[in-house]
């Protein structure tokens, strides 16, 4: 009985932790935009972006991933023959690499606090796909177990992969095209309101 409470809070965590994190590297994206804009929209957003990914991490993320771990070693305690299973060794070096993208998490957040962008926001929309790609893995570890559909689930994570590259590529055509619009309507107006 108490693998099945610890299997519950096991899930609340990985929600709540892919929650913080899908939520935070977009803020990092809105973050890393904010040099598009002029003064003092630039500084107060760099200041309330700073606010809300300091808070997510230290209050929502962080704990996620805590309980996440804390619950699966309690869930290995109280079934350690689970350590032999092939599918758990993948799914906990899955979740091994996830801890090192947290930790990257943190060390973007406070580069960007400090002004230092090294990416920009496109740079983070595909980095924000990441934890999408694991957990899709993960879960399918979790569900198919040692019967894990090789073959059917590269396909599927490959056609995510691709699909989601489509639709950063397209989003990025849209917001370049839609700027070009707006700056040839504004230097339309500044010419008719020159002429006039």
């Amino acid at each position: 009985m108490p693998y099945l409470w610890f299997k519950a809070f096991h899930i609340v965590g990985v929600v709540v932790w892919f929650a913080g994190l899908f939520y935070l590297v977009r803020l990092f994206v809105y973050h890393a935009e904010t040099l598009e804009q002029p003064e003092p929209a630039r500084s107060i957003l760099h200041n309330q972006y700073q606010i809300m990914e300091k808070r997510l991490y230290k209050l929502i993320t962080t704990p996620g991933m805590v309980l996440t771990v804390g619950m699966a070693i309690a869930m290995l305690i109280t079934a350690p023959e689970l350590l032999k299973e092939t599918w758990l060794q993948v799914k906990m070096s899955l979740v091994g690499a996830l801890l090192i993208y947290h930790h990257l998490c943190a060390r973007w957040m406070k580069q960007l606090a400090a002004g230092e962008f090294k990416f920009t926001g496109q740079q983070f929309r595909w980095l924000n796909e990441v934890p999408t790609v694991f957990l899709v893995v993960i879960v399918l570890l979790a569900i198919f177990k040692n019967n894990f559909p090789t073959s059917a689930a590269s396909w599927g994570v490959f056609a995510m992969v691709v699909a989601m590259a489509a639709i950063i590529q397209l989003y990025a055509r849209k917001r370049r095209m839609d700027k070009e619009r707006s700056l040839a309507e504004a230097e339309e107006a500044a010419v008719e309101g020159s002429v006039s």
